[in-house]
C-alpha cells in the first residue's frame, strides 16, 4: 500500500489498499487513514453499490438524506446521487458546505464515487476547517466561540430552484459556530454558505457580515485547501465533522454522474473552547 499526502497538512492519496476487503483488522486501517488524514482519495478500486455501501457500514449507520425523493434513488434511500448534465446550471455540491450540517447529528463523513466522469475538469475542493478557526485573529476566535448558528435545510433547497414536495419536512438545527472534533478535540469552523441561515442573537446585518466573512475566508484561502482529482475507479472519503467540500463544475457540456453514502453522525456538535466558569 502507497501512501501520498496530497498537501502537508490534509488529504492524502491511497493506492494498493481494496475497499472491496475490510477483513480482519482492515476495518480498522480504514478508520485510521479516514481519521488522520480526514480527505482519502483511493485509487484503483471496483466497488459496486453494495461494496459502497458495506464500506460506509464500517463507520456507523448509513444516512438516509432529507431530500431523497428530489435527488435519491428509488428503492434504495441510502444512496444519495450526484449528478451534472450536459444543461446543468447548479450542480449538487456546487458551493461550499458539509453535507447536512442542518442535521441535530451532522453525518460523521461521506463517500463518493463516480460512475460517469468528464473528459477533463469535475475536481473535488476540501478545506481544512481547524485550519480555517486557526488561521483567524485572536480577537475573531474569542468572538466566534461564544456564537451558535442555524443551519436550514430550505437554504440548501432556495439554491438549487427547489421547494419541498407536500408532506416533507426539512430540518433545522442550531449548532455552535466553533465545534470540537469528536475524535481529536480540536477546535473546527462549523459554518458554511450551503446550510448556514443566520447566527442566533445577532442582527441580521450583523449576522450577514460575519458569515460572509467567514464564507469568504474558506473560499479564497487556497492555503487551507486540497483537491481531489478524479479518474476511473477512484473513490473519494471525508471526515464531514472537519472538513467543507466544493464539487468544481468546469466540464461542461460534459456530464457527471456519481453516488455517495454518508454516515449518521453519533452525537450533536459540541462546542470548543466555552468558558462557562462564571468567571
Amino acid at each position: 500500500m502507497n501512501i501520498e499526502p496530497i498537501t502537508p497538512h490534509l488529504g492524502a492519496e491511497i493506492d494498493g489498499f481494496d475497499l472491496r476487503d475490510l477483513s480482519g483488522d482492515r476495518a480498522e486501517q480504514l478508520k485510521e487513514m479516514f481519521y488522520t488524514h480526514r480527505v482519502v482519495v483511493f485509487r484503483n478500486q471496483d466497488l459496486d453499490r453494495d461494496a459502497h455501501k458495506s464500506v460506509g457500514r464500517v463507520f456507523g449507520e448509513l444516512h438516509v438524506h432529507p431530500s431523497k425523493k428530489a435527488f435519491g434513488i428509488k428503492g434504495d434511500p441510502e444512496i444519495f446521487k450526484v449528478r451534472a448534465e450536459a444543461d446543468t446550471v447548479k450542480v449538487n455540491g456546487g458551493r461550499w458546505h458539509m453535507d447536512v450540517s442542518c442535521d441535530e447529528n451532522p453525518p460523521t463523513g461521506s463517500i463518493l464515487r463516480l460512475l460517469e466522469l468528464p473528459p477533463h475538469g469535475g475536481d473535488t475542493v476540501f478545506c481544512d476547517m481547524t485550519r480555517a478557526f486557526e488561521t483567524l485573529s485572536a480577537p475573531i476566535q474569542r468572538m466566534l466561540v461564544e456564537l451558535d448558528a442555524c443551519h436550514d435545510g430550505q437554504r440548501d433547497l432556495r439554491w438549487y430552484g427547489l421547494t419541498p414536495d407536500p408532506g416533507q419536512t426539512y430540518p433545522s438545527w442550531v449548532h455552535p459556530v466553533v465545534t470540537a472534533h469528536p475524535v481529536s478535540g480540536r477546535p473546527v469552523l462549523f459554518v458554511n454558505e450551503g446550510f448556514t441561515e443566520e447566527i442566533i442573537d445577532m442582527s441580521y446585518d450583523e449576522s450577514r457580515s460575519i458569515l460572509g466573512m467567514l464564507f469568504d475566508h474558506v473560499a479564497r484561502n487556497p492555503g487551507l485547501q486540497c483537491r481531489a482529482t478524479w479518474e476511473p475507479g477512484t473513490v473519494v472519503m471525508w471526515d464531514n465533522r472537519a472538513v467543507q467540500h466544493f464539487a468544481v463544475h468546469d466540464y461542461a457540456p460534459h456530464e457527471r454522474l456519481g453516488e455517495r453514502v454518508s454516515v449518521v453522525g453519533q452525537e450533536p456538535p459540541v462546542a470548543w473552547g466555552r468558558d462557562r466558569s462564571g468567571a
